[in-house]
């Protein structure tokens, strides 16, 4: 893979070379000689069809964690957040020491504790990690679902853009099962303040336990606002705003 310079930059395909545009500019390959008929029959290409199913899966896995923490994502992700959730999910694959090869998958692989670790403190915005925005220590109950900031001052305890006035701090607590493809999620309420000096509490409680079977994720996210004539708007379209698994069990 190469980078296209100079003034014209191409798409497309001229002999055997492909033009293309990413979110990293325009760049440029040479094509595959190897047919995917071949790839799919060829006895040479067994271990590059066991890895394309793996990779598949944990794309799949990806897929369905992204879809459940949909709704809080769209104000908290970066724009590589899918290639991101696919690779964490390739190293959990890893954690199926029982499958054989080509059928390894997330599934067996979160019955562990490290590959559940793997996914503990994952941030679905890298511009804004929940680590360096949020000081303050929090508490989250793993049979209730309850995420609790004792003290909180929003103005010593939490690093905020420029231009933010207040700050709105809320979680979720999501199961899903990556054998069975299902998902639920609960969310808490939402502690909105002003950022200033003023302590307060902050107890996030989930509205139900979410149904069904699987992993259990707790989900805690921190948003920003402007507020102008009494109204808030978010701070430049989400940019600024944190959303961190903190547990899995």
């Amino acid at each position: 893979m190469a980078r296209q310079k100079g003034i014209v930059r191409f798409e497309g395909t001229l002999d055997n070379l492909t033009f293309y545009k990413t979110q990293d500019g325009h760049l440029v390959k040479t094509k595959s000689g190897v047919s995917a008929t071949r790839i799919a029959t060829d006895p040479k290409f067994k271990r590059t069809r066991e890895n394309g199913s793996e990779f598949g899966s944990s794309a799949s896995a990806g897929k369905l964690l992204r879809k459940a923490v949909r709704s809080l994502m769209l104000t908290a992700s970066d724009n590589r957040i899918t290639s991101r959730v696919t690779q964490v999910m390739s190293i959990i694959k890893n954690f199926d020491t029982t499958s054989i090869r080509g059928q390894r998958n997330v599934a067996v692989g979160l019955a562990t504790s490290g590959a559940k670790g793997e996914l503990k403190d994952f941030n679905f915005n890298m511009n804004a990690v929940l680590g360096s925005i949020l000081f303050k220590p929090y508490t989250v109950n793993t049979t209730t679902g309850h995420i609790d900031i004792a003290g909180l001052v929003p103005a010593k305890d939490i690093s905020f853009p420029n231009g933010a006035t207040h700050v709105t701090i809320k979680g979720a607590w999501a199961k899903i099962d990556f054998a069975a493809h299902t998902t639920d999620i609960e969310f808490t309420n939402a502690v909105n303040l002003v950022i200033d000096s003023t302590t307060s509490p902050v107890n996030l409680v989930p509205t139900a336990v979410p149904v069904g079977t699987g992993v259990n994720f707790f989900l805690l996210a921190v948003e920003f606002f402007q507020q102008v004539n009494g109204v808030q708007y978010v701070l430049s379209n989400g940019a600024y705003n944190a959303l961190s698994i903190i547990n899995v069990v």
